[in-house]
């Protein structure tokens, strides 16, 4: 690449966006962190959000924040970095003001002579390298990092050093880092209560509440009345943790602050309410699911933070094993039939077929929705909030969808023989059918429909794949370190030494990257049955699920413990996690 190109050098001309945009999608292409067919959806995405293209991956979790990075700086020569293990020196940070660090998202690296290296999480900002050039007064050379941790850096060691929610509750001004969008409610006689939850110490504390649970990354906020405390906990990675809480003095006016939002009933504290609010904070903008249920202290709250920049934009960004997307991607390309996945209540369902019919989402096909509740609203699909206290069940919905011309229906669940028929019909004549079931294995959901009252013919001609998933914790790369085979697990549950020859088996640690838990995200497990003709005859003759899944093991599919194992193997997970989550197997 021309020198005038490189980042480094001040007098740069920047390559026009277009073409930049070309170029790095090439890279992402050529380092098959990019499939051409999701590079073309999201480059229609960006062009309708308008949007540019990197920052519409990013946006959508399509290409991690890392490989973008990697990306950027093979195409501008310049080094890239992470900054993972990185504690910047007080001195460097002296150098440039902590306002300008933020206005700037770049942090100093290193100095030696006159020559400062700076990370920087927009390459592209020439300005902000002549800014901290003419600031200091030295040479500055650019080293490439993603700009999420380079604002982790900065808020961790330029500001005060991990402030916990006590401080956050003295110190988080009135909507300074978070805006709540509602309907207005009407005014009601309980002044007090009102006023109460009305005043600026309730709303900062609430306010701080919800910006804490999205700076831990948390799914759920569980707000419990004790007797003479009020509890607050956090569900982060499907686990829950305990955090600094409010006094119990502020028990009423935070619930009743909640309630305001949700546009629940303020004077009703006897039956549980539902509702659901917007939030804006850390630069997103999420949706609040809200419950509430009376207890003997007081009323329980638990608020679901639904991001929607979490959901996968389609199966490629699932991060998948190749045996299971291969066999879901073969499952929605059919014309017609019933795809059903199954798995416990948080065990990732819904994020499965919303991954399914965004790549089914295309102008030319029409996808109508049955869900309780919609969880996200998504672009291009038409969704049916169930409302069974007005009698719009499942099976009135899928009755009045199959009058909408569709061409794929998603059930949200298929709860009783009722629907099950509906949906088998609907298969049968032409649709494509993805619904769950509670069901411990893929085979299970088979005879569960059998069970229902579904005749074997029918599920035969009907089922092209049923899936069962779990969701497992993946260790921190941070701060994991390398492990023994335990010769107890190898024993208990029956497992081969022979497996795990020749791989680096790892245990959690704990740091501050993990919150001290030594995992850091999540990920799925998948067993995939495809109903082929061995598999339908068995059906036909009302085989149990244990001889269902013997022959669907003989033509090569994997178990939820054999993949979890693979996971083990390849270091993503520990055996202790892997062998808790496929317990039950």
């Amino acid at each position: 690449m021309p020198d005038e190109q490189i980042v480094g050098k001040h007098n740069a001309v920047l390559p026009e966006r277009e073409s930049l945009a070309d170029n790095i999608a090439a890279i992402l292409l050529r380092r098959n962190m990019l499939d051409m067919d999701t590079l073309q959806k999201a480059r229609a995405g960006a062009q309708a959000d308008g949007k540019r293209l990197e920052e519409y991956l990013m946006e959508h979790n399509i290409v991690s924040d890392t490989d973008l990075t990697l990306a950027l700086a093979e195409y501008l020569a310049v080094p890239p970095m992470t900054l993972a293990h990185f504690i910047p020196d007080g001195q460097l940070l002296d150098l440039i003001s902590q306002p300008m660090c933020n206005k700037l998202v770049a942090i100093p690296i290193a100095k030696a002579g006159k020559i400062l290296t700076v990370a920087v999480g927009d390459p592209f900002n020439i300005s902000a390298l002549d800014e901290i050039q003419t600031m200091t007064g030295l040479n500055v050379v650019p080293v490439v990092a993603a700009e999420r941790e380079v604002k982790e850096v900065l808020q961790k060691f330029t500001e005060k050093a991990a402030p916990g929610l006590e401080d956050m509750f003295k110190d988080m001004m009135e909507n300074e880092e978070v805006e709540v969008g509602h309907e207005k409610k009407e005014e009601i006689s309980l002044d007090q209560m009102l006023e109460s939850a009305e005043g600026a110490p309730v709303i900062r504390i609430v306010n701080s509440i919800m910006v804490e649970a999205m700076r831990r990354r948390a799914s759920d906020i569980h707000i419990e009345p004790m007797e003479k405390a009020l509890r607050l906990r956090y569900r982060v990675d499907g686990d829950l943790y305990e955090v600094p809480s409010p006094p119990k003095t502020l028990q009423s006016a935070i619930i009743s602050r909640i309630k305001i939002l949700s546009d629940m009933d303020i004077a009703e504290r006897r039956i549980p309410q539902d509702g659901r609010f917007k939030i804006k904070a850390l630069g997103k903008d999420v949706d609040v699911r809200v419950s509430l249920l009376p207890m003997i202290h007081g009323e329980k709250i638990v608020m679901r933070i639904l991001d929607k920049t979490n959901l996968a934009p389609s199966l490629s960004a699932l991060d998948l094993d190749a045996k299971a997307k291969e066999s879901l991607i073969y499952a929605i390309s059919q014309p017609h039939g019933i795809i059903l996945v199954t798995g416990p209540t948080g065990s990732g369902k819904t994020t499965t077929l919303y991954s399914c019919l965004q790549d089914l989402n295309k102008p030319d096909v029409n996808i109508v929705t049955t869900e309780d509740p919609v969880e996200y609203q998504l672009v291009g699909i038409n969704q049916v909030q169930i409302n069974e206290d007005v009698g719009l069940t499942f099976a009135n919905a899928l009755r009045a969808i199959l009058r909408q011309d569709p061409d794929v229906v998603m059930v949200g669940e298929i709860r009783d023989q009722e629907t099950a028929a509906i949906a088998v019909k609907a298969a049968l004549t032409g649709h494509l059918v993805l619904s769950t079931l509670h069901t411990n294995d893929a085979a299970g959901a088979i005879t569960r429909l059998r069970d229902m009252g579904i005749e074997a013919f029918l599920l035969s001609s009907s089922v092209i794949m049923a899936q069962a998933q779990r969701l497992y914790k993946k260790l921190c790369t941070v701060c994991r370190k390398s492990a023994e085979l335990s010769l107890d697990n190898l024993r208990l549950y029956n497992l081969d030494a022979k497996y795990f020859e020749g791989a680096t088996l790892f245990m959690p640690v704990g740091c501050p990257k993990c919150l001290n838990t030594g995992y850091r995200g999540r990920g799925a497990l998948m067993e995939v049955l495809v109903v082929d003709d061995a598999v339908r005859q068995l059906i036909l003759k009302s085989a149990n699920a244990k001889t269902l899944a013997e022959k669907a093991i003989h033509n090569g599919m994997m178990t939820l413990r054999m993949v979890g194992l693979e996971k083990v193997k390849q270091g993503i997970s520990s055996m202790e996690e892997i062998l808790s989550v496929t317990g039950g197997e």
